[in-house]
């Protein structure tokens, strides 16, 4: 099993919509590194923490889980959506996602209360200038946080 941070601006989805929703497709990322993540690295049973950026408390605020492997984002198909891109083709999808489901809230563990942990130095969304959606995370690193739960 691997261990993912999949971030969501809670304006858009939040942690709240995917107790609701139970699963959801995790969709509209366009970044070739997150993609290729999705693509080549998780697996069904992965697991995933849940996290709220670009708002005022950003943070950790809940654990997914990978139940559906990569397979084309049909918003890339879609000249209605703002994903649409115009060279994706339906027998070469240029974009993937994965499905999540929920498996439970959490206190939130704030970027603050991040960054003030020594192990967790080297987690990528500590990093200065990543941006990316879909992040590994260690193993010692997933520990560490459940831990703190």
């Amino acid at each position: 099993m691997r261990y993912w941070l999949l971030k969501s601006e809670p304006s858009a989805y939040s942690i709240d919509d995917m107790a609701r929703d139970r699963t959801t497709t995790w969709s509209g990322v366009r970044n070739y590194q997150a993609r290729n993540f999705m693509r080549d690295q998780m697996r069904v049973g992965d697991r995933a923490l849940f996290y709220h950026s670009n708002c005022e408390q950003p943070g950790i605020v809940g654990i997914v889980e990978v139940c559906k492997p990569a397979h084309p984002d049909e918003s890339q198909f879609d000249a209605r959506s703002k994903y649409y891109d115009r060279d994706a083709k339906r027998g070469a999808p240029r974009w993937l996602n994965v499905d999540v489901k929920f498996v439970r809230k959490i206190r939130l563990v704030a970027l603050d209360e991040l960054r003030r942990h020594k192990p967790l130095a080297r987690m990528r969304i500590l990093q200065r200038g990543n941006r990316l959606s879909i992040t590994p995370v260690d193993p010692a690193e997933w520990a560490f946080i459940m831990k703190l739960l």
